[in-house]
């Protein structure tokens, strides 16, 4: 081969990499340092209701005490066409779904988009969604659990969003989530948010400031690999689950390590671990050792005891909000900078 060809080649080489590197910059600098705030609700706001995942089945009562909540605070609402829409596990197909959760983006009277209920199925509608007119106009969106794939989506696209109370979690006695409802008005209202937990022997201590990503885990492991993966590169992750084995949380925190994710990650605050299944086979330790076990090659701090997940007591929390998370042995604070 001439030195003329190996030249020729050699440029050819530099260029592509160039090109590569330029569009993997580019697609990482799609995020800004510093996301965009929708504009916190006032007297007179509307709130979009809408189901983007598992059925609603017998919710009607809870929808309804939604709406009341929301008018007691000064706020419309507008119920999704397709919230009591049934197609086997889904409230409503695919399709309808999308379209609710798509008018309500589209809406510029809409101030906020409400999640009455998680499950499943937010990743059945989450490429079928457009952002054009969302963008002129940004809202809250609400929910926790499966909604975590959207909230996944608003990040990467550069929003602040909520994880906090769905409309299925007000129930006829809401004495048991006196702080619960609170901490959703705060958040939605624009009032300040900061939280004290119990200690925890396992907690791992030291400080930690950056933005709060994160949700369900078994969402997060999910959305793995696609567009709708969130990079924690700098920030504090927050996760939570349900119903699941110890073995399938330790595989999914092994695969995300695997991944990468936890490489630059400044902090993990840990929600409720709720209901965890018994497998034949005992797993032999505390789901916080576990959690511990699977970070040990890690040094920031992990805090758990956070109220937020499938429990009663389950607080708001701002997502891609900074936070300073400071944990010890005997508590953990967690105060959002307005």
């Amino acid at each position: 081969m001439s030195k003329k060809i190996q030249l020729v080649y050699l440029c050819c080489a530099l260029w592509f990499f160039a090109m590569a590197t330029g569009n993997a910059q580019q697609s990482n600098s799609q995020i800004p340092n510093k996301l965009i705030q929708p504009e916190y609700l006032k007297a007179g706001d509307t709130v979009a209701i809408v189901a983007p995942s598992g059925i609603l089945k017998n919710r009607e009562e809870e929808v309804q005490d939604a709406v009341t909540l929301l008018e007691s605070w000064g706020l419309h609402a507008k119920v999704g066409d397709h919230v009591f829409s049934q197609d086997n596990h889904f409230a409503g197909t695919d399709a309808q779904r999308a379209a609710d959760f798509q008018k309500a983006l589209d809406d510029p009277t809409i101030s906020a988009i409400w999640c009455a209920q998680g499950g499943y199925g937010s990743v059945r509608i989450v490429d079928k969604l457009d952002y054009t007119k969302f963008k002129q106009h940004p809202k809250w969106l609400i929910g926790y659990s499966d909604i975590t794939g959207l909230h996944n989506q608003f990040h990467n696209l550069g929003y602040e969003s909520i994880h906090a109370m769905m409309c299925i979690s007000l129930k006829k006695d809401v004495s048991e989530i006196q702080e619960t409802i609170a901490s959703f008005k705060k958040a939605i209202f624009g009032e300040p948010l900061s939280y004290t937990l119990k200690g925890s022997s396992y907690n791992r201590t030291g400080k930690a400031v950056g933005p709060l990503v994160g949700g369900n885990l078994t969402l997060l492991h999910t959305m793995l690999g696609s567009e709708t993966s969130i990079d924690v590169s700098g920030d504090i992750l927050f996760i939570e689950e349900i119903g699941e084995y110890k073995y399938h949380i330790d595989r999914m925190l092994q695969s995300l390590k695997r991944a990468g994710y936890f490489e630059n990650c400044k902090g993990v605050l840990v929600g409720d671990m709720s209901k965890l299944r018994k497998n034949t086979t005992l797993w032999g330790t505390s789901i916080e050792q576990l959690i511990l076990d699977a970070l040990s090659d890690y040094d920031f701090p992990i805090a758990f005891h956070m109220p937020a997940g499938h429990e009663k007591d389950n607080r708001a929390m701002i997502f891609g909000r900074t936070i300073e998370m400071t944990v010890t042995k005997e508590g953990t604070t967690v105060v959002f900078r307005q």
